[in-house]
């Protein structure tokens, strides 16, 4: 069990109120709190090592170099990787996508193929592959839901066919907390020939993920949702899939030789990485990822689920309330969607935050899959290692507030 006193100590943010409340911050699956280790991390890099990395020679250089090549091992690490030169630093998940999109995609996506995805995915997870397909002639084919939340493996299967080039699809949902099997997809998609790019996004920061026994062919996730700031991507691929790819982008540091006509590239990873890229943050993120370890991913896993099935027993008592997705928490990470039948979800959000209690109101840029559920919207709940079983009462304080605003309380007791 975690300590969650001793874990919040950790995290200054938390240490406020909100409307003359405790801060209770559950919207997670948008950007997690960042704490002391990861903060302390940034403005010492500033303070002692700021300097361009890999071209200088000079001190402040070097030391910068070795602490941004240090995060990057760590991250490689973290992830199971077979190497550092695997790990191509980006801006966030959904440059990481557009990445393969790109240099994958444009070199390895004709006329008639087939890119097959959920309705479950992240607009990050569709966009990327609606411009490709554009581009190229290319189809799109969407798997759906079941009516329990769960994705629809037979569906899916079906689709998968000799034009099948890429099978995507998220790790787990950003609306459901549906944890997806990525191990069976993969085999249907390596069996037809296909590869298989993972959106990391909700699952790398809740879940232990080592890449040689995920299945995967491409991973993506971003450090802000990890306790990491804000402005850092990541994107791992297999060694020999991204050594066949062409740059994403060209400029300073990608090259090995700039003639006039011509130019040759830079090895892994920095063939993907041009420009100045966003230092500091990398080597604050470094420090996400040794507090992430420090805590084990294991203890992460289980904390998380232990809360949400707190969270979806005391949220099916609440009256007008309906939670959508899986029913059992050890199918689902630590994402909890709900609609009340007494307000908009921006509504609850609004009178949630009265209360200081933070959460997500919206589409969740997921617009598909609010369209299979049958609503515009929903409101939702996320989790994180600093929330705690007075967090999930507090937020249904919260809700049992809405209904209070919009008396449902006094209609139940003029029914009586």
């Amino acid at each position: 069990m975690l300590d969650i006193a001793r874990v919040r100590e950790d995290f200054p943010i938390l240490q406020q109120q909100v409307n003359g409340r405790r801060l209770v911050y559950l919207d997670n699956a948008a950007t997690t709190q960042k704490p002391r280790q990861v903060i302390e991390a940034l403005v010492r890099y500033y303070e002692t090592s700021n300097a361009n990395i890999h071209r200088g020679i000079h001190t402040l250089a070097t030391r910068a170099t070795e602490q941004y090549e240090a995060a990057r091992a760590r991250v490689a690490r973290f992830i199971g990787a077979a190497g550092p030169e695997e790990v191509i630093f980006t801006r966030n998940a959904t440059e990481a996508i557009n990445l393969v999109a790109r240099a994958w995609g444009d070199a390895s996506v004709g006329e008639g193929d087939e890119i097959i995805l959920t309705v479950m995915e992240h607009h990050s997870n569709i966009v990327p592959w609606q411009l490709l397909a554009a581009r190229k002639g290319a189809r799109l084919r969407y798997a759906g839901v079941t009516p329990g939340g769960q994705l629809d493996l037979d569906g899916l299967r079906q689709l998968i066919g000799p034009r099948t080039k890429l099978v995507a699809v998220t790790q787990m949902s950003n609306v459901l907390g549906t944890i997806i099997p990525v191990g069976d997809i993969a085999e249907m998609a390596h069996a037809a020939g296909a590869l298989l790019l993972v959106d990391g996004a909700q699952g790398v920061p809740h879940l232990p993920v080592d890449v040689s026994r995920l299945g995967a062919d491409f991973l993506a996730f971003s450090a802000h949702k990890m306790l990491g700031p804000t402005g850092v991507g990541v994107l791992w691929g297999r060694t020999e899939l991204l050594e066949t790819m062409p740059p994403f982008l060209g400029g300073g540091d990608m090259i090995a030789v700039v003639r006039e006509e011509m130019s040759t590239w830079a090895e892994l990873p920095h063939k993907f990485e041009a420009g100045t890229p966003n230092i500091a943050d990398v080597v604050a993120f470094g420090a996400a990822v040794d507090y992430l370890e420090g805590v084990g991913m294991a203890n992460v896993r289980q904390h998380e689920e232990e809360l949400t099935a707190l969270a979806l027993d005391r949220l099916r008592r609440v009256p007008g309330l309906r939670v959508f997705g899986p029913v059992a928490a050890a199918e689902r990470g630590g994402v909890v969607s709900f609609a009340m039948d007494a307000a908009h979800p921006h509504d609850v959000a609004t009178i949630a935050d009265g209360y200081g209690v933070a959460i997500r109101a919206g589409h969740h840029c997921a617009q598909l899959l609010m369209r299979a559920l049958g609503v515009p919207a929903t409101s939702r709940a996320s989790f994180s290692i600093y929330n705690g079983e007075d967090d999930v009462e507090a937020l249904i304080e919260a809700l049992e507030g809405v209904n209070r605003v919009f008396g449902v309380g006094r209609e139940r007791a003029a029914i009586r």
